[in-house]
């Protein structure tokens, strides 16, 4: 399967997840919430790539560039004018100019604002996976498994170089500007630091593995994670009588 082929399965398949939890007659409604899986990911990493094997594995959309794309069709705008305000800061000018002569701009908070409304409303349904866009920081721990994929920087360099056929020097170049804007992104928005380990569930380095060996430990860690869910104790609900007396204080 060539590239285009895959993602034109993956915005197949993230069309029907979309669809589905927006189904508002789902009989499942009221079914406890399932399991999210979140990436972070340095450059050169492809951390995606790991993403999509085990979307494949798990039968679950995964959720990178389409997300961009759900998010625009849902605002009724161009999806590139999304990518001048993402975690990848694209040339305006260049990438939007088309944009910029159709459809009103679209702020940052305004973007953020939906960004994270979509991956809540994802992520109160399951069963998918979401990569970038601080889905680590904002997605609920309880039910989010968040990977951080990492690799030594000399690997990372190598693996743009080979990708894109880029020099040594203008792939460590991309490495560098990548990283930062996708740190500076979650940084901005949500006050952490991208490289504490402690922010994450599994930390990852891809230099170790394969796609497919790294997704086998991702879905081993989420199949650990759900044993543990099952074997804790159920918190009792609140009384009726408490909701009402807090509900009074307000």
């Amino acid at each position: 399967m060539n590239t285009s082929e895959r993602l034109a399965e993956g915005l197949v398949r993230a069309h029907e997840h979309w669809n589905a939890v927006h189904d508002h007659s789902s009989p499942h409604r009221s079914a406890p919430p399932a399991y999210t899986i979140a990436f972070s990911r340095q450059c050169g990493t492809y951390g995606a790539a790991i993403a999509r094997e085990v979307g494949n594995r798990l039968g679950w959309a995964v959720y990178d560039s389409e997300l961009l794309q759900h998010i625009a069709n849902d605002m009724g705008i161009h999806h590139k004018l999304l990518a001048s305000v993402d975690e990848r800061q694209e040339n305006w000018l260049a990438d939007c100019l088309e944009g910029f002569l159709t459809v009103p701009h679209v702020s940052p908070t305004a973007f953020f604002h939906k960004l994270m409304k979509t991956m809540l409303t994802l992520a109160s349904h399951g069963n998918c996976v979401i990569v970038g866009r601080g889905a680590t920081k904002a997605l609920p721990a309880e039910t989010t498994l968040r990977v951080r994929v990492v690799a030594p920087l000399k690997h990372r360099i190598e693996a743009v170089e080979q990708e894109l056929g880029l020099s040594q020097k203008d792939a460590s170049a991309r490495v560098a500007a990548v990283d930062r804007e996708r740190d500076g992104f979650v940084e901005s928005h949500f006050g952490i630091e991208p490289a504490d380990p402690a922010n994450y569930d599994l930390v990852l380095n891809a230099a170790s593995f394969t796609a497919k060996e790294g997704a086998d430990v991702v879905i081993a860690a989420l199949e650990q994670m759900r044993r543990k869910a099952a074997l804790a104790p159920v918190r009792p609900a609140a009384a009726p009588a408490e909701v009402h007396n807090h509900e009074a204080r307000r």
